[in-house]
């Protein structure tokens, strides 16, 4: 069973924590964590772009000239594509970009992550996360203590002293333990979990 360092807020240690290996020290599959990003970008799309048509433009219902005898091209419309204000020809149209995975290849590939990340040593384990009073200034402190930058915080239940101290530190996200996902963790460089959220993830990606 891997193990890992137990610290407290003043990043002193106060014991051990003993890891699910099925979670923790799984085989790295690459190309799941890539179909699992992939289905999680897609999914993100609104797909709501769209350009009007000919027949969607307002205006041009008359003959722009006559027909014959003025030397230009015969004309039918002012709203036509080499118009100004004129139709888009073959422009984008509202669609949806959504993606499938099943539920098995999304845990291993987030197994596969937190392998590689224990692996890496970017992981931090706290026995608890929690600020007396709201103080960018003391989860600031707290982040240099322990040499963090560009960090993802997994707790159980985010406290609203934690939430409004850390949302304007930059490149810092907090977030549920029941929201871990692969886009989060591969964006951040270190992640911090709670004792608590440790377990909850772990039987989430039994």
């Amino acid at each position: 069973m891997p193990t890992i360092a137990l610290y407290n807020m003043n990043r002193e240690k106060v014991g051990e924590v003993t890891l699910d290996e099925q979670i923790f020290a799984a085989e790295v599959k690459e190309p799941l964590i890539h179909q699992a990003l992939k289905v999680q970008l897609a999914n993100r799309r609104a797909g709501t772009v769209k350009t009007k048509t000919r027949a969607e433009v307002s205006g041009g219902g008359r003959k722009p000239f006559k027909q014959k005898g003025t030397g230009n091209a015969r004309q039918g419309c002012s709203r036509a594509p080499q118009y100004p204000g004129g139709g888009t020809v073959f422009g984008p149209q509202p669609k949806t970009y959504n993606l499938g995975i099943n539920k098995k290849a999304r845990k291993a590939a987030l197994r596969s992550l937190l392998s590689m990340q224990l692996k890496s040593e970017k992981i931090t384990v706290l026995d608890q996360l929690e600020f007396e009073k709201i103080s960018t200034k003391d989860f600031s402190g707290f982040m240099k203590k322990f040499d963090l930058e560009r960090s993802l915080i997994i707790t159980e239940e985010p406290s609203t002293n934690l939430s409004l101290s850390s949302r304007n530190v930059p490149y810092v996200k907090l977030l549920k333990a029941d929201g871990l996902n692969v886009f989060d963790v591969l964006k951040y460089q270190n992640i911090v979990m709670t004792e608590g959220a440790v377990r909850l993830v772990e039987g989430a990606l039994q």
